[in-house]
């Protein structure tokens, strides 16, 4: 995994979440994998790459697109998996294609994104500031590839490509699951709206059941990092996020840097909110 860390802005003609797909192409060139499509002359802007995985043998498909109205003062970025490509289809004709966006800028956008050979995991920071995420590819499953050929999950805070602005207050990261922002494809290719742990347990997360505290806190300023598993409640796990974890926000704040065994992690919240049980770590 290689991370990127820095700030894009506007320039050459493009805007800052313009500027940011084509740095989210280069970025992907450089770790390897194959852009299939790059069109700047359509609106929105299409990207769709092939990755190989970690077996160097595989077939991963995803997608990126910036979309803007300058009237309405939204500048948003979308992220897509696919099954396949078939070059001659537009963009939403793909096979498989499943869409969710995030909240960009126009004029400048911090950003740490997580490349690796399987898929792309990336936080924004724009506006006011809130605080945008996604996670798009493959995740690690819990069975084996015959059991599970295509484990991609499409996971950001807005659903589809809506037009919804950084300043909306309603919108909120797809890692807490059961939600339509956060699509996941099965082992019978169907796409689904997976739960996710810890968020959905009562445990870990839940501050209304009264008998239990319902919060984790760190240990001596050691902060736990509690892997995201995806899941069908009551019925299957079917695998977790790779180089995305859920934090606890007892005594944390937004862009702390842990160090966890000799990797390094950035908090993020989400969007705005700052409850204890509203952050990630996302790996740099």
């Amino acid at each position: 995994m290689t991370a990127y860390v820095g700030t894009v802005t506007s320039g050459s003609g493009n805007y800052a979440n313009q500027n940011l797909l084509l740095l989210i192409k280069d970025s992907l060139v450089t770790e390897g994998w194959t852009v299939l499509r790059y069109d700047v002359g359509v609106e929105p802007r299409e990207l769709i790459v092939q990755g190989v995985g970690y077996s160097g043998t595989e077939e991963i498909y995803l997608g990126f697109r910036s979309y803007q109205s300058v009237g309405s003062d939204y500048y948003n970025l979308s992220v897509s998996t696919f099954i396949g490509y078939v070059s001659g289809n537009a963009y939403a004709a793909q096979p498989g294609y499943v869409e969710n966006s995030l909240c960009a800028h126009n004029t400048t956008i911090d950003y740490w994104i997580n490349i690796s050979p399987q898929r792309v995991a990336l936080a924004l920071k724009v506006g006011t500031p809130v605080y945008e995420t996604a996670y798009v590819g493959k995740f690690y499953p819990y069975a084996s590839p015959s059991q599970f050929p295509y484990p991609v999950c499409c996971i950001a805070t807005l659903t589809g490509q809506p037009t919804t602005r950084f300043s909306d207050t309603s919108h909120t990261m797809g890692f807490r699951g059961s939600r339509t922002n956060c699509l996941m494809r099965d082992t019978a290719g169907a796409s689904i709206q997976p739960a996710t742990w810890p968020y959905n347990s009562v445990i870990m997360t839940n501050t209304t059941e009264s008998s239990i505290a319902g919060q984790q806190r760190d240990t001596g300023g050691y902060y736990y990092l509690n892997p995201i598993q995806l899941m069908k409640l009551n019925s299957d796990i079917y695998g977790e996020l790779e180089g995305v974890y859920h934090i606890s926000g007892f005594n944390n704040i937004v862009e702390n840097t842990i160090s966890v065994g000799g990797r390094d992690f950035v908090v993020i919240q989400d969007v705005s909110r700052t409850g204890f049980n509203d952050y990630i770590a996302l790996e740099v």
